[in-house]
């Protein structure tokens, strides 16, 4: 199969994914392997390049060893693979991922044929991959980068984090589609926001957003519950919630909106700056922008994944562009990359090919 038969099999198999892969049609896959390597016939045949051609050839396997939390992740990178043309070797967390396990099925033979998944590692899968892309947490991307032999293209992706910021919204008009970013995937991704920071219009006007919010998180929860949760998960948010109950009860700075028997959605707002790590499962915090982001971002200042903006322009993009994000887009796109995305700031289909050039 060539790249665009390729493109076309995988889109179709795609198809019922869409909520976690985001639009996949053919013209989508071709256009990421265009933008990365110049030329959507480069891993087919000769290429112009300078004045002469070049050839991209791509990893005889590639390892995949992805997160259970992160379906849409593990997705993304087998379409990835499999529209190089590599073998897929996909090492999948303990109990499984039904999502890959049905996407391949789905797949024709030709392609099918390039995936195998395994829930405990082969000792000869590390050898026999010619790249290796990781997604976990940091200590999981440097206890395997520590175990690739010299020599093969690693690519890991650690723990993101990702915020809003809400320049200007009179009317609260972001906060339907901020809801819809702090709820998909139960925040469980690197681009779940776990902050929205809001401009005071006015006195007050962030807390009046944090209110809206909670409004909308509990529409949005109607139409698409949160998933299980686990005792460990519901302990942390019990004590969560109820150290924000005491704090508001007696300070206007702080507050508690609580949706659900079930521990559906939580909205915090408070006054300080500072950047919180939610415990997920659609606990967001609204803050106040602050003067000093940096300050306020502190140590997460290392870990940022997307800002969505709000509106989502140019000139709030260079204003904020010290945060280092991967990707600015706006509030409620924040979930759905496209193919395109640099994700963590570099390509995910360009390092994994070789060149080979042909100088007539």
């Amino acid at each position: 199969m060539n790249t665009v038969e390729r493109a076309e099999a995988i889109a179709e198999a795609a198809v019922p994914f869409t909520a976690l892969l985001g639009p996949t049609r053919p013209a989508d896959l071709l256009a990421w392997v265009e933008a990365e390597l110049g030329n959507r016939g480069a891993l087919d045949g000769w290429v112009p390049h300078g004045a002469g051609k070049s050839k991209a050839t791509a990893p005889a396997a590639i390892l995949h060893v992805v997160s259970g939390n992160t379906p849409h992740a593990a997705l993304q990178s087998l379409v990835g693979g499999l529209l190089l043309g590599s073998r897929n070797l996909v090492k999948l967390p303990r109990g499984g991922l039904i999502e890959v396990d049905e996407f391949a099925g789905r797949l024709p033979e030709a392609l099918r044929a390039l995936v195998e998944t395994s829930e405990t590692m082969p000792d000869d899968w590390l050898i026999r991959a010619d790249a290796v892309i990781v997604y976990g947490s940091d200590e999981t991307v440097a206890s395997l980068r520590a175990r690739v032999p010299a020599g093969r293209t690693f690519l890991g992706y650690g723990h993101k984090v990702s915020l809003g910021i809400v320049w200007d919204d009179p009317g609260f008009d972001s906060c339907p589609d901020a809801a819809r970013d702090a709820s998909l995937f139960d925040q469980q991704g690197c681009l779940s926001p776990h902050v929205f920071y809001v401009r005071e219009a006015r006195p007050g006007f962030a807390r009046e957003y944090a209110e809206t919010l909670a409004g909308e998180m509990d529409k949005f929860n109607r139409t698409h519950p949160r998933g299980p949760l686990t005792v460990e998960e519901k302990a942390e948010i019990a004590n969560l919630r109820a150290a924000y109950r005491f704090r508001a009860a007696g300070d206007l700075r702080v507050g508690l909106w609580e949706g659900g028997a079930q521990m559906d959605w939580t909205v915090i707002y408070e006054e300080d700056s500072w950047f919180p790590a939610s415990c997920l499962n659609r606990v967001i915090f609204v803050k106040p922008l602050p003067e000093d982001m940096a300050s306020a971002i502190g140590p997460a200042a290392d870990h940022i994944g997307a800002v969505g903006l709000q509106p989502c322009t140019e000139e709030l993009a260079d204003r904020f562009g010290a945060l280092r994000p991967s990707r600015f887009c706006p509030v409620g796109r924040m979930q759905e990359p496209p193919w395109t995305w640099h994700n963590g700031g570099t390509a995910r289909l360009a390092p994994l090919v070789k060149w080979v050039d042909f100088e007539p």
